[in-house]
């Protein structure tokens, strides 16, 4: 969706971490959980995000939760309730464990094109769909991933944040030991 588009194409291509974790599957069962199948949460009370420029109604992960190896479809939507231009940005952070691997800022309107969408994102409703194939090795661990996103002038359009495990790959001959 719009938002999250932003936030997946950045995860994705910046962040492989987010998209390999092994968890159980996530449903929505909090006010901070993000509606669908994921690991994604937001960073602020729904109060707190009345103003946000954008509304995630869904993000749905298949496989849920994501493999290593495997494609990773992260499906997407929402409405996008004022223009999202030119001079968008996300401060970027990803931990592996405490350790802090990525705190950048980066141009939304340029990662956006890694789910083909560009500036300007016109108001209304949104839906991405995209494919995301994780490497099959992924140093296992505990990766965290935050994403607050902002429109030019310093609007808040949203924030995002995960947690995911990834856990030891076997190659299978141990596993009947």
């Amino acid at each position: 969706m719009r938002l999250s588009a932003a936030v997946i194409a950045l995860l994705s291509t910046s962040a492989t971490a987010l998209s390999v974790f092994r968890e159980n599957s996530v449903s929505a069962s909090d006010e901070l959980d993000v509606p669908g199948k994921s690991p994604l949460k937001f960073c602020d009370a729904a109060a707190d995000r009345k103003d946000d420029i954008i509304t995630i109604e869904e993000v749905i992960l298949t496989p849920n939760p994501p493999e290593a190896g495997q494609t990773l479809t992260i499906e997407a939507s929402g409405i996008v309730k004022e223009a999202i231009v030119e001079g968008a940005y996300v401060n970027l952070q990803v931990k592996y464990g405490y350790i802090r691997l990525i705190n950048t800022s980066a141009d939304l309107c340029k990662e956006i094109k890694n789910v083909e969408l560009e500036c300007p994102i016109e108001k209304g409703r949104i839906s991405i769909t995209k494919n995301v194939d994780l490497p099959n090795e992924i140093p296992p661990g505990k990766y965290t991933v935050e994403a607050d996103v902002y429109n030019k002038g310093d609007k808040h359009i949203t924030c995002l944040t995960a947690t995911v495990t990834f856990g030891r790959k076997t190659l299978g001959f141990f596993d009947d030991l």
